[in-house]
């Protein structure tokens, strides 16, 4: 895979989590999140660390499940391992604040690590797709 091919494929991995994450944040969680972290949510989104976390997920999503799949023409794999990925990359935040805050709240880890694999496989999956067919790949 050329690198023009790989920015490519990283811009449309991108767009799709973007997509797929903000309707998550913005629309189907937004109460949820509100609801059970309320005191701990800062009124102000840290875009900066924010934006840090979205690049280096879809680095890590590209370079563990998309290309791969790609690489061996199997659009299934990049939804498994995506999916791994996701579900690993949310447990380190959840896990670790439920190992070390005084109040995290279980459901929120649960719900968490369930959306991890799900927007990881979802992206990944995605991208794989467009990708096969944008890059003729």
């Amino acid at each position: 895979m050329t690198f023009r091919q790989m920015v490519t494929l990283y811009l449309i991995t991108l767009a799709v989590f973007f997509l797929i994450d903000m309707v998550w944040l913005g629309v189907v969680a937004k109460g949820f999140y509100r609801k059970h972290l309320g005191g701990l949510l800062s009124p102000k989104v840290n875009w900066a660390a924010a934006m840090l976390f979205y690049l280096l997920f879809i680095v890590g999503l590209l370079v563990f499940a998309v290309r791969p799949a790609l690489v061996q023409g199997a659009p299934l794999q990049a939804l498994l391992l995506g999916a791994l990925f996701g579900l690993i990359s949310y447990a380190t935040y959840d896990l670790t604040n439920l190992a070390t805050l005084k109040d995290w709240p279980v459901l929120v880890t649960v719900v968490d690590l369930a959306w991890g694999a799900a927007l990881g496989g979802l992206v990944s999956f995605t991208s794989a797709l467009l990708g096969r067919w944008l890059l003729k790949l």
